[in-house]
C-alpha cells in the first residue's frame, strides 16, 4: 500500500511524449537529416500554417512580426522569403505568389519548438481569433496532447462500472468485485510510478498500457479467489483454504502471465522503439499483477473474507445448462469455415491499406475545420526540406528548375530563387544567406501539394530521392513530416515479420513447458493466430485504412491477451480426457469453462471498443477496435474451433503428449 500510495504521486513527475519521430531508429535517413539539418542551421522544418483572411501585403509583414514574437515560434516564412516584395507582385511567378497569398488571403508557415505545442498553438490562437485558422504536425500534437488526459478519464469512467458489472453478475458477493480491482488496480498504480525510472513514455502506452494491463490480469485475481472459494467449502481455516487455492490456481495463473509476458516482450524488439516503450510498461505491469495476486490479494482477502461472507448473492445470471452439447454439434461446420477462412485472412491482413501517421482530427474539432478551409484556398501543403552539398550554385539551379518540373511542387525557397544564382554569396550579408547557407550545406525548402502520406506522396518522395541522387550520389539528406511517415513506413514493415515470429516461438515454448505435448501449442496456436488474422483483415475486405502502428502492436498484443482463454479450457479438457472419451470430455469442459472465460472475453473487449469509442487519436481508437473486436473473435474460436480440433485431432495428441494418461474405457 505505501509502495501503490508512492506511485500515485510518482506518476505525476513521468513526461509523456507526443513525438512519434522520436521513437524512429537514430540510423534512419530522417533522422540522421533531421540532426544534420539542427547541427548546420538555427531553423527547423517548418511544421504549422495560419491563414489571415482578407489581409494586404504590408498588413501581413506586419503581422508576421508578430507571429515570431509568440514564444515557441521560428522560421515563419511567407512571400517576402520567396521573391521581393517591394516590386509588384503581378510581375511575379504567379505559382509562387499564389503558394502565400491568394485572393486577399495570406498563407504563413513556420516552425513551432518541440515540447512547446500545447502553449504555443493557444497564443497563436488567441491573436488570429476565431475567422483565421491554423494547421499542421505541431498543432495536431496539442490536439493530441490535450485530449489524452481527458479521454483516458473518460475511458475510465466508463471502463471501470462496466467491469464492476461484469463482476456482480459473474460472482456470488458483492464485495469480490472490490477485492479483484483492488488487486489489480494497485499493481496498475505501481506500473505507473514505477515509469519515473524509466523517465519518459509515449502518449500510447499512458493511453493503452493501464487499461489493458487491468483487462488482462483481472483474470489472474479471479482464478485465485474461484479456487479460495471453492476450498473453503472443504476447510473451516480461511488460511489453509487459502494456503491450497495458491497451490492449485498458481500453474494455470503462471501459465496465463507467460504467455502474455513473453507476448508482450517481443514487442521490444522492434526497430520503431515506440513497441520497446510499450512492451517494456505491459511486461513489467504483467509481472506487478502476478506479484500482487500471489502476495498482495491472499493477505488482503484473509483481512476482510469476511465481508464476502457477509455481502454473498444468489447468482445473478441463470446457468446455462448442456451448452457443451449444443455448441459441439457445430463443430464440423466450425472446421469448414476456418478452412474456408484462414488463406483470405492470411492473405487480406497483409494487404491492408496502412496509415502511419496520426491521421486527421476529428471532424468536430476546430483543427479539422481550420484544415479543411486552408485547403479549400490554398490546397494541400506538405513542405519538404533538401539539405545539399554547398559550393556548386549552377548544379543547384540545375537541381531546383528540374523539381519545379514535378506537377506536385507549387514553389521551392532557395537561394538561386530568392536572391539570383548569378550574386555570389559571399558577396551578400551573412543576415542575408544564412537561411539558404551553413558551413557545408546549402538548403532547399520544397513546397508541395501531396498528401502528408499515402502510396502516391511515397512514389513522389521515391522521385525526388532519384533525381536528388542524380546529382549528388547519395551525398544530400532529405527531411519533412512525410519524409518521416516515410521512413516509418521502411522500419515497421521489417519489424512486423521479426514481432509476430518471436511472439509465436516465445508463446509455443511456454505452451509446450505448460502441456508437455508438441501438439497442444500448434492446436492453441492455430486456434488464437486464426483469429488474429480474420480480425486484421477485416479492414482489407471493407477497404478501410488502418493505423500500422495498432495493426503491429494488436498482432502481437490479441495473441499474447486472448491464448488464456484457450489455455483455461485445454487444461481443464485434459484432466477431463483422462476420465472419458473426448467427445464427453469436451462437453463437459466447455460447461464448466464457458462461463470463466465468457468474463474474460467480455472484459477484454469491453476494454477495446471503449479505448475506440472515447478516443479521438487514431492510433489509440484503432488498437481499441482491433482489440474488442479480437477478444470476441477470440472467444468463437475457443469455444467452437478449438474443441472440434481437439476432438479431430485426439489421436495425434494424445501420441505426441508426455503421460497423457487419456482415458481408454468403453
Amino acid at each position: 500500500m505505501i509502495i501503490a500510495v508512492i506511485s500515485t504521486f510518482a506518476q505525476f513527475a513521468v513526461s509523456i511524449n507526443y513525438n512519434m519521430v522520436d521513437y524512429l531508429p537514430k540510423a534512419s535517413p530522417s533522422t540522421i537529416a533531421m540532426d544534420t539539418m539542427e547541427e548546420e542551421f538555427n531553423g527547423a522544418v517548418a511544421n504549422t500554417r495560419v491563414m489571415i483572411k482578407d489581409i494586404n501585403i504590408p498588413e501581413a509583414l506586419a503581422f508576421k512580426k508578430d507571429l515570431e514574437a509568440i514564444e515557441g515560434v521560428s522560421e515563419v516564412t511567407w512571400l517576402d522569403d520567396a521573391i521581393d516584395t517591394k516590386t509588384p507582385i503581378e510581375v511575379a511567378d504567379s505559382a509562387t505568389v499564389e503558394s502565400y497569398y491568394k485572393n486577399g488571403n495570406g498563407l504563413f508557415s513556420f516552425h513551432i519548438e518541440e515540447g512547446k505545442e500545447v502553449k504555443t498553438t493557444d497564443a497563436i490562437y488567441q491573436l488570429i481569433g476565431e475567422k483565421n485558422a491554423m494547421s499542421g504536425e505541431a498543432l495536431d500534437t496539442a490536439t493530441s496532447q490535450k485530449m489524452t488526459g481527458k479521454e483516458t478519464m473518460y475511458a475510465t469512467a466508463l471502463l471501470v462500472p462496466i467491469i464492476i458489472l461484469i463482476l456482480i453478475l459473474s460472482t456470488r458477493s458483492w464485495a469480490e468485485p472490490v477485492f479483484f480491482l483492488t488487486a489489480i488496480g494497485i499493481s496498475v498504480l505501481i506500473n505507473l510510478g514505477t515509469n519515473i525510472f524509466i523517465g519518459e513514455i509515449s502518449f500510447i502506452t499512458q493511453s493503452v498500457a493501464p487499461i489493458l494491463q487491468l483487462a488482462v490480469s483481472l483474470d489472474y485475481a479471479i482464478f485465485l479467489l474461484h479456487s479460495f472459494a471453492d476450498y473453503r467449502k472443504q476447510t473451516d481455516s480461511p488460511a489453509e483454504a487459502m494456503q491450497m487455492a495458491i497451490k492449485r490456481s498458481f500453474p494455470a495463473i503462471a501459465a496465463s502471465a507467460s504467455t502474455t509476458f513473453f507476448g508482450f516482450i517481443a514487442l521490444a524488439f522492434m526497430d520503431f522503439e515506440i513497441g520497446a516503450d510499450l512492451g517494456l510498461n505491459l511486461v513489467k505491469g504483467i509481472a506487478l499483477s502476478f506479484i500482487s495476486v500471489m502476495v498482495f490479494l491472499p493477505t488482503l482477502t484473509l483481512m476482510f473474507y469476511h465481508w464476502i461472507d457477509k455481502t454473498e448473492h444468489k447468482q445473478l445470471l441463470p446457468s446455462i445448462r448442456n451448452v457443451g452439447k449444443t455448441l459441439t454439434k457445430f463443430r464440423i461446420p466450425a472446421l469448414i469455415i476456418l478452412l474456408i477462412l484462414i488463406i483470405p485472412s492470411f492473405l487480406g491482413q497483409s494487404k491492408t491499406n496502412f496509415i502511419y501517421g496520426i491521421g486527421e482530427q476529428p471532424e468536430a474539432s476546430r483543427a479539422y475545420s481550420d484544415e479543411a478551409a486552408i485547403e479549400k484556398v490554398f490546397g494541400k501543403h506538405t513542405p519538404m526540406v533538401l539539405l545539399l552539398p554547398k559550393g556548386d550554385i549552377a548544379k543547384e539551379e540545375s537541381l531546383v528548375q528540374k523539381l519545379k518540373d514535378f506537377s506536385e511542387v507549387k514553389s521551392t525557397i532557395s537561394y538561386v530563387d530568392a536572391v539570383s544564382p548569378a550574386i555570389p554569396p559571399e558577396y551578400l550579408e551573412a543576415s542575408v544567406t544564412e537561411q539558404f547557407f551553413s558551413d557545408n550545406y546549402s538548403r532547399i525548402i520544397v513546397n508541395t501539394s501531396v498528401d502528408t502520406e499515402g502510396e502516391a506522396t511515397f512514389a513522389f518522395i521515391d522521385q525526388i530521392k532519384s533525381l536528388t541522387s542524380d546529382y549528388y550520389n547519395e551525398d544530400y539528406h532529405l527531411l519533412g513530416e512525410s519524409v518521416t511517415l516515410y521512413d516509418m513506413k521502411q522500419v515497421v514493415e521489417k519489424d512486423n515479420t521479426v514481432v509476430n515470429l518471436l511472439t509465436v516461438i516465445a508463446i509455443a515454448i511456454v505452451l509446450l513447458i505448460t502441456f508437455r505435448s508438441l501438439s497442444f501449442p500448434v492446436v492453441l496456436l492455430v486456434t488464437i493466430q486464426s483469429a488474429v488474422w480474420i480480425n486484421l483483415s477485416i479492414p482489407y475486405f471493407t477497404n478501410t485504412p488502418l493505423v500500422y502502428v495498432g495493426y503491429l502492436i494488436i498482432s502481437t498484443v490479441q495473441l499474447a491477451a486472448t491464448v488464456d482463454y484457450a489455455i483455461l479450457l485445454t487444461e481443464a479438457y485434459k484432466e477431463n480426457r483422462k476420465e472419458m472419451h473426448a467427445l464427453p470430455a469436451i462437453k463437459k469442459t466447455i460447461d464448466e469453462k464457458i462461463f470463466s472465460i465468457g468474463v474474460s472475453a467480455s472484459i477484454l473487449s469491453s476494454v477495446g471498443f471503449i479505448l475506440w469509442l472515447t478516443s479521438s487519436n487514431k492510433i489509440v481508437a484503432s488498437i481499441g477496435l482491433l482489440l474488442g473486436r479480437g477478444a470476441l473473435l477470440a472467444f468463437i474460436m475457443v469455444v467452437l474451433v478449438l474443441p472440434a480440433l481437439l476432438i479431430v485431432l485426439d489421436k495425434v495428441i494424445e501420441k505426441t503428449t508426455w503421460k497423457a494418461n487419456f482415458y481408454k474405457g468403453k
